[in-house]
Protein backbone atom coordinates (compact mmCIF):
# COMPACT_ATOMS: atom_id res chain seq x y z
CA UNK A 1 0.00 0.00 0.00
CA UNK A 2 0.90 3.41 -0.61
CA UNK A 3 0.30 7.06 -0.03
CA UNK A 4 1.18 9.56 -2.81
CA UNK A 5 0.58 13.12 -2.08
CA UNK A 6 -0.53 16.13 -4.24
CA UNK A 7 -0.58 19.91 -3.07
CA UNK A 8 -2.80 22.05 -5.64
CA UNK A 9 -2.61 25.70 -5.07
CA UNK A 10 -4.96 28.15 -6.18
CA UNK A 11 -5.56 31.84 -5.87
CA UNK A 12 -9.26 33.33 -6.01
CA UNK A 13 -10.32 36.87 -6.14
CA UNK A 14 -13.43 37.99 -4.13
CA UNK A 15 -14.40 40.78 -6.26
CA UNK A 16 -14.24 38.83 -9.59
CA UNK A 17 -17.14 36.53 -11.07
CA UNK A 18 -14.30 34.31 -11.81
CA UNK A 19 -10.25 34.30 -12.13
CA UNK A 20 -8.49 33.02 -15.37
CA UNK A 21 -7.46 29.34 -15.49
CA UNK A 22 -3.24 30.76 -15.57
CA UNK A 23 -0.45 28.73 -16.88
CA UNK A 24 1.59 28.55 -13.67
CA UNK A 25 0.30 25.20 -11.75
CA UNK A 26 3.79 26.01 -9.38
CA UNK A 27 2.26 29.42 -7.89
CA UNK A 28 -1.55 29.37 -8.26
CA UNK A 29 -4.24 27.59 -10.97
CA UNK A 30 -6.18 29.50 -10.76
CA UNK A 31 -4.15 32.66 -10.69
CA UNK A 32 -6.18 35.08 -9.42
CA UNK A 33 -5.97 38.80 -10.40
CA UNK A 34 -4.69 41.57 -8.03
CA UNK A 35 -5.00 40.89 -4.66
CA UNK A 36 -6.41 37.41 -4.30
CA UNK A 37 -6.57 34.70 -1.45
CA UNK A 38 -4.27 32.37 -2.04
CA UNK A 39 -5.07 28.65 -0.81
CA UNK A 40 -3.24 25.70 -1.37
CA UNK A 41 -5.04 22.22 -0.50
CA UNK A 42 -2.73 19.10 -0.17
CA UNK A 43 -4.63 15.68 -1.04
CA UNK A 44 -3.05 12.24 -0.01
CA UNK A 45 -4.52 9.63 -1.48
CA UNK A 46 -4.17 5.76 -0.18
CA UNK A 47 -3.96 2.81 -2.88
CA UNK A 48 -1.58 -0.02 -4.38
CA UNK A 49 0.27 0.87 -7.90
CA UNK A 50 -0.92 0.63 -11.31
CA UNK A 51 0.73 -2.21 -12.79
CA UNK A 52 0.90 -0.46 -16.29
CA UNK A 53 2.16 3.10 -14.96
CA UNK A 54 3.86 2.44 -11.73
CA UNK A 55 1.25 4.95 -10.59
CA UNK A 56 -1.33 5.40 -7.67
CA UNK A 57 -2.62 7.77 -9.40
CA UNK A 58 -1.27 9.95 -11.94
CA UNK A 59 -1.03 13.83 -10.52
CA UNK A 60 -2.34 15.04 -13.80
CA UNK A 61 -5.45 13.61 -12.72
CA UNK A 62 -5.41 14.68 -9.02
CA UNK A 63 -4.51 18.54 -9.88
CA UNK A 64 -7.45 18.29 -12.77
CA UNK A 65 -10.04 16.72 -10.45
CA UNK A 66 -9.49 19.05 -7.75
CA UNK A 67 -9.68 22.43 -9.54
CA UNK A 68 -13.06 20.81 -11.59
CA UNK A 69 -14.43 19.26 -8.37
CA UNK A 70 -12.49 20.84 -4.84
CA UNK A 71 -11.96 24.37 -6.18
CA UNK A 72 -14.76 25.83 -6.48
CA UNK A 73 -16.50 25.12 -3.45
CA UNK A 74 -13.88 27.45 -1.68
CA UNK A 75 -13.92 29.85 -4.30
CA UNK A 76 -18.25 30.17 -4.65
CA UNK A 77 -18.01 30.48 -0.55
CA UNK A 78 -15.33 33.24 -0.50
CA UNK A 79 -17.16 34.96 -3.29
CA UNK A 80 -20.77 34.68 -1.55
CA UNK A 81 -19.22 35.75 1.93
CA UNK A 82 -17.09 39.16 0.75
CA UNK A 83 -20.15 39.99 -1.16
CA UNK A 84 -22.51 39.78 1.91
CA UNK A 85 -19.03 41.20 4.25
CA UNK A 86 -19.52 37.66 6.37
CA UNK A 87 -16.48 36.19 7.46
CA UNK A 88 -15.30 32.37 7.15
CA UNK A 89 -14.63 30.97 10.78
CA UNK A 90 -12.86 27.66 11.84
CA UNK A 91 -16.09 25.52 11.63
CA UNK A 92 -17.61 26.51 8.05
CA UNK A 93 -13.76 26.12 7.27
CA UNK A 94 -13.66 22.79 8.10
CA UNK A 95 -17.43 22.32 6.70
CA UNK A 96 -15.68 23.24 2.92
CA UNK A 97 -12.93 20.56 4.22
CA UNK A 98 -15.51 17.90 4.56
CA UNK A 99 -17.89 18.98 1.52
CA UNK A 100 -14.28 18.70 -0.63
CA UNK A 101 -13.79 14.85 0.41
CA UNK A 102 -17.20 14.14 -0.32
CA UNK A 103 -16.79 15.80 -3.92
CA UNK A 104 -13.47 14.23 -4.58
CA UNK A 105 -14.09 10.75 -2.61
CA UNK A 106 -15.04 8.29 -5.61
CA UNK A 107 -12.56 10.14 -8.28
CA UNK A 108 -9.93 8.37 -8.36
CA UNK A 109 -10.80 5.13 -9.04
CA UNK A 110 -9.69 2.08 -6.79
CA UNK A 111 -7.36 4.86 -4.62
CA UNK A 112 -8.76 6.51 -1.41
CA UNK A 113 -8.89 9.95 -0.60
CA UNK A 114 -7.04 9.52 2.96
CA UNK A 115 -6.33 13.40 4.22
CA UNK A 116 -7.33 16.66 2.81
CA UNK A 117 -5.20 19.02 4.16
CA UNK A 118 -5.67 23.13 3.36
CA UNK A 119 -2.81 25.24 3.82
CA UNK A 120 -4.05 28.56 5.20
CA UNK A 121 -0.84 30.46 5.23
CA UNK A 122 2.57 29.21 5.08
CA UNK A 123 2.04 28.31 8.86
CA UNK A 124 -0.95 27.40 9.16
CA UNK A 125 -3.41 24.54 8.42
CA UNK A 126 -6.65 22.75 8.67
CA UNK A 127 -6.88 19.27 8.27
CA UNK A 128 -9.68 15.97 7.79
CA UNK A 129 -8.23 12.80 8.05
CA UNK A 130 -9.73 9.36 7.03
CA UNK A 131 -8.93 7.85 10.24
CA UNK A 132 -11.29 9.95 12.42
CA UNK A 133 -13.71 11.87 10.09
CA UNK A 134 -15.68 13.07 12.06
CA UNK A 135 -12.85 15.26 13.56
CA UNK A 136 -10.72 18.45 11.97
CA UNK A 137 -7.08 19.46 12.53
CA UNK A 138 -5.64 22.65 13.20
CA UNK A 139 -2.01 22.81 13.25
CA UNK A 140 0.10 26.02 13.87
CA UNK A 141 3.52 26.83 13.84
CA UNK A 142 5.81 28.95 16.54
CA UNK A 143 9.33 29.55 16.80
CA UNK A 144 11.57 30.02 19.85
CA UNK A 145 15.72 30.03 20.00
CA UNK A 146 17.64 28.00 22.81
CA UNK A 147 21.06 26.86 23.96
CA UNK A 148 21.26 23.20 24.91
CA UNK A 149 24.35 21.05 25.95
CA UNK A 150 23.59 16.68 25.47
CA UNK A 151 25.71 15.31 28.31
CA UNK A 152 25.33 12.53 30.68
CA UNK A 153 26.73 12.60 34.13
CA UNK A 154 27.23 8.67 34.26
CA UNK A 155 29.26 8.79 30.96
CA UNK A 156 32.83 9.26 31.12
CA UNK A 157 33.58 12.82 29.10
CA UNK A 158 35.47 10.52 25.87
CA UNK A 159 31.87 8.27 26.02
CA UNK A 160 30.38 11.69 26.25
CA UNK A 161 31.59 13.07 23.00
CA UNK A 162 32.06 9.75 20.85
CA UNK A 163 27.92 9.29 21.84
CA UNK A 164 27.10 13.09 21.48
CA UNK A 165 29.54 14.80 19.04
CA UNK A 166 29.48 18.19 18.51
CA UNK A 167 26.19 18.63 20.70
CA UNK A 168 28.74 18.13 23.92
CA UNK A 169 30.42 21.24 23.47
CA UNK A 170 30.94 21.98 27.52
CA UNK A 171 29.86 25.50 27.20
CA UNK A 172 26.35 24.49 25.06
CA UNK A 173 25.04 25.52 21.29
CA UNK A 174 22.08 27.26 19.88
CA UNK A 175 19.09 26.22 17.83
CA UNK A 176 16.55 28.01 16.15
CA UNK A 177 13.69 25.51 17.00
CA UNK A 178 10.08 25.38 15.17
CA UNK A 179 7.15 23.98 17.12
CA UNK A 180 4.24 22.60 15.13
CA UNK A 181 1.04 22.40 17.82
CA UNK A 182 -1.43 20.25 16.35
CA UNK A 183 -5.09 20.69 17.98
CA UNK A 184 -8.49 18.70 16.87
CA UNK A 185 -11.89 19.26 17.17
CA UNK A 186 -15.56 17.86 16.09
CA UNK A 187 -16.22 19.13 12.44
CA UNK A 188 -18.29 21.96 13.30
CA UNK A 189 -17.05 23.31 16.39
CA UNK A 190 -17.83 26.86 16.75
CA UNK A 191 -15.65 27.78 19.94
CA UNK A 192 -11.97 27.61 18.82
CA UNK A 193 -10.46 31.00 18.40
CA UNK A 194 -7.15 31.48 16.71
CA UNK A 195 -5.74 34.08 19.01
CA UNK A 196 -6.68 31.72 22.11
CA UNK A 197 -4.74 28.97 20.79
CA UNK A 198 -1.56 31.54 19.85
CA UNK A 199 -2.20 32.59 23.68
CA UNK A 200 -2.32 29.58 25.53
CA UNK A 201 0.34 27.99 23.10
CA UNK A 202 2.80 31.18 23.51
CA UNK A 203 1.83 31.43 27.77
CA UNK A 204 2.72 28.01 28.44
CA UNK A 205 5.48 27.08 26.04
CA UNK A 206 7.05 29.61 24.27
CA UNK A 207 7.91 31.93 26.90
CA UNK A 208 9.03 29.04 28.76
CA UNK A 209 11.83 28.46 26.78
CA UNK A 210 12.64 31.01 24.40
CA UNK A 211 15.93 32.56 24.52
CA UNK A 212 16.86 29.97 27.64
CA UNK A 213 19.59 27.51 28.14
CA UNK A 214 17.28 24.55 28.42
CA UNK A 215 19.92 22.47 30.70
CA UNK A 216 20.15 25.44 33.00
CA UNK A 217 17.04 27.13 33.31
CA UNK A 218 14.20 24.06 32.77
CA UNK A 219 13.79 22.15 35.82
CA UNK A 220 12.62 19.29 33.64
CA UNK A 221 16.30 19.13 31.69
CA UNK A 222 18.72 19.24 34.47
CA UNK A 223 18.43 15.29 34.88
CA UNK A 224 17.48 14.58 31.32
CA UNK A 225 18.84 15.81 27.91
CA UNK A 226 17.21 18.21 26.08
CA UNK A 227 17.49 16.17 23.13
CA UNK A 228 14.73 17.32 20.49
CA UNK A 229 12.76 14.02 21.23
CA UNK A 230 12.92 14.77 25.28
CA UNK A 231 11.72 18.39 24.01
CA UNK A 232 8.31 17.86 22.37
CA UNK A 233 7.28 15.37 25.06
CA UNK A 234 7.97 18.66 27.30
CA UNK A 235 6.26 20.79 24.96
CA UNK A 236 3.15 17.67 25.07
CA UNK A 237 3.22 18.00 28.79
CA UNK A 238 3.11 21.91 28.88
CA UNK A 239 0.44 22.25 26.20
CA UNK A 240 -2.44 19.21 27.02
CA UNK A 241 -5.52 20.19 28.34
CA UNK A 242 -4.56 23.92 27.71
CA UNK A 243 -7.41 24.31 24.70
CA UNK A 244 -10.66 24.51 26.27
CA UNK A 245 -13.10 21.96 24.32
CA UNK A 246 -10.29 21.06 21.71
CA UNK A 247 -7.47 18.74 22.21
CA UNK A 248 -3.71 18.73 21.90
CA UNK A 249 -3.40 15.90 19.14
CA UNK A 250 0.23 16.34 18.58
CA UNK A 251 3.40 18.45 19.18
CA UNK A 252 6.12 18.68 16.66
CA UNK A 253 9.45 20.15 17.25
CA UNK A 254 12.03 21.32 14.57
CA UNK A 255 15.46 21.34 15.59
CA UNK A 256 16.88 22.21 12.42
CA UNK A 257 15.01 21.76 8.90
CA UNK A 258 16.47 18.23 8.47
CA UNK A 259 15.84 17.02 12.11
CA UNK A 260 12.28 16.84 13.91
CA UNK A 261 10.09 14.70 16.24
CA UNK A 262 6.53 14.35 17.02
CA UNK A 263 5.30 13.11 20.06
CA UNK A 264 1.57 12.29 20.12
CA UNK A 265 1.58 12.07 24.43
Amino acid sequence: MHKLSREVRFSINPFLPEDSAGFNSFASKPAGEGLAVFLSLRVELTGELEPDTGFVVNVSDIDRKVREFAVPIFAERLRSSYRAGRGIGFAELAGLLSSAWGRLGNKFGSAAVSKLSLKLNPFRRLAVDSERCDMVYFTEKFEFAATHKLWNERLSEQENFERFGKCANPTGHGHNYVAEVTIKAPVGERDLRIADFERAVSEELIEVVDHKNLNADIAEFRETNPTVENISVFAWNKLVGKFGKSVLHCVTVWETDKTCCTYYG
